[in-house]
């Protein structure tokens, strides 16, 4: 059973008692990432995830690393647009270190100005590393110009500009506004004792403040775009977007299937199609990205240069017929079990566990059982989900971003061909 409950200063608690278990997975969520910078802070959130792990009062990085791996621990984080999340995985009795280690960083890094000049040169090389990756590249190409505008349009690195400036007072008076209590979710799911975990959690982290939260910017307008970046590789790479639904919309569920039926995996309609009948790409796939407000429904594919154009023509064919003639039960049923399964057999991980419950609570305010998600699935009906793709598949304001050696691509074909697109 899911537990619920408050520290003295607000910081919100999720805990699950699994005593089958001999692990314990902890992860401190916080309401903080790229959707909270601007144009002269991008990349902040991102910078300051860094140097959590770059020392505190009483440990150096080396020190940081070394207690968790003697105890054979995990430990980790990341940012996204939206949330953050530092996280350790260990042993049952060795939870006190993790605990100790965590809260130490959250609550006391020191932000050292020689270490931040030094994580200046790791992000740097991150930023050159993702420039490297095309298919990074031509996903984040097409996010900035969707959102134009707005601050989802950010990437969440930042700019090499950014981050050469960072100063430490720039730190620490960001953190002051975002690590709050109000913005913290603390998940905890494995073998332990939920009120004893609360008193542990209660002294580790009584320093974080209670202060009033930062408004977000809640006008994302979705804004049609088709763009070309010019890179010297081997293969074309394109990502087509239709804007979609918030993570708060009911027709998530329906999101997920239609996903997994159009790009979800190797029994999917794109990947039959494009790659095992055709052979026309190694990868192509289809994902759905939700925000608070508003979303995503994206295509990905790779291909070389002189067949990017059919493998485009593709899956543009295989979208129209998806709208024009729907699916039958029995492809929705499959699709279904198929959902349900990953869901059942991701969720026997303690991490799973622990990122399911810790992301949901603070992103949505409510954690639903298996049992009620299982529902949700099962009440999607053939009829909704063809007019719910209907919706989704417009051609009209289906936006595209493409990077490879353009000079082996006719741009002004591929545009045309996405201009007289229609699934109807």
């Amino acid at each position: 059973m899911v537990k619920t409950a408050r520290l003295k200063n607000g910081i919100c608690v999720i805990g699950e008692e699994n005593n089958f278990v001999r692990t314990i997975s902890i992860g401190i969520w916080i309401r903080n990432g790229s959707i909270d910078e601007d144009d002269s802070t991008n990349g902040i959130s991102h910078f300051i995830e860094h140097m959590i792990f770059k020392g505190t009062n009483k440990r150096t990085a080396r020190d940081i690393a070394d207690e968790m791996s003697e105890v054979g621990g995990r430990i980790n984080a990341f940012t996204s647009k939206e949330y953050m999340c530092y996280y350790a995985h260990v042993l049952d009795n060795h939870f006190g270190v993790a605990l100790d280690v965590l809260s130490d960083m959250i609550c006391n890094s020191t932000f050292k100005e020689d270490e931040i000049e030094k994580e200046k040169g790791v992000i740097l090389e991150e930023i050159k590393m993702c420039e490297d990756s095309p298919e990074d590249m031509v996903m984040d190409a097409l996010e900035h110009n969707v959102w134009q505008g707005h601050s989802l349009s950010y990437n969440i690195l930042g700019t090499e500009e950014n981050v050469r400036k960072f100063s430490r007072s720039d730190m620490l008076s960001y953190l002051e506004k975002h690590y709050i209590a109000e913005n913290m979710v603390i998940s905890v799911v494995g073998k332990m004792d939920f009120d004893n975990i609360l008193t542990q959690l209660e002294e580790s982290f009584s320093g974080i403040k209670n202060n009033k939260s930062v408004e977000r910017i809640d006008n994302a307008t979705y804004q049609k775009s088709f763009s070309a970046k010019n890179k010297d590789i081997e293969q074309a790479h394109i990502c087509l977007a239709f804007p979609s639904i918030s993570y708060e919309s009911e027709k998530v569920y329906m999101l997920s299937i239609l996903n997994t039926i159009i790009g979800g995996g190797i029994n999917s309609r794109l990947f039959q199609s494009i790659r095992e009948e055709r052979g026309l790409a190694y990868a192509i796939y289809s994902y759905p990205e939700s925000y608070k407000y508003g979303g995503l429904f994206n295509v990905y594919a790779a291909s070389s240069p002189v067949q990017i154009e059919e493998v485009l023509i593709g899956i543009l064919d295989e979208l129209d017929k998806l709208v024009k003639k729907g699916f039958n039960e029995k492809e929705l049923n499959m699709t279904k079990e198929q959902i349900k399964s990953n869901m059942i057999i991701g969720l026997e991980s303690m991490s799973s566990r622990m990122s399911n419950y810790g992301k949901s609570k603070l992103i949505l305010n409510s954690i639903k059982s298996q049992d009620e998600i299982i529902k949700k699935i099962n009440e999607v009906t053939l009829e909704a989900l063809i007019e719910f793709s209907k919706e989704i598949l417009d051609p009209l304001k289906m936006s595209v971003s493409i990077i490879g050696n353009l000079e082996e691509i006719d741009i002004e074909r591929i545009e045309e061909i996405c201009k007289r697109s229609k699934f109807s």
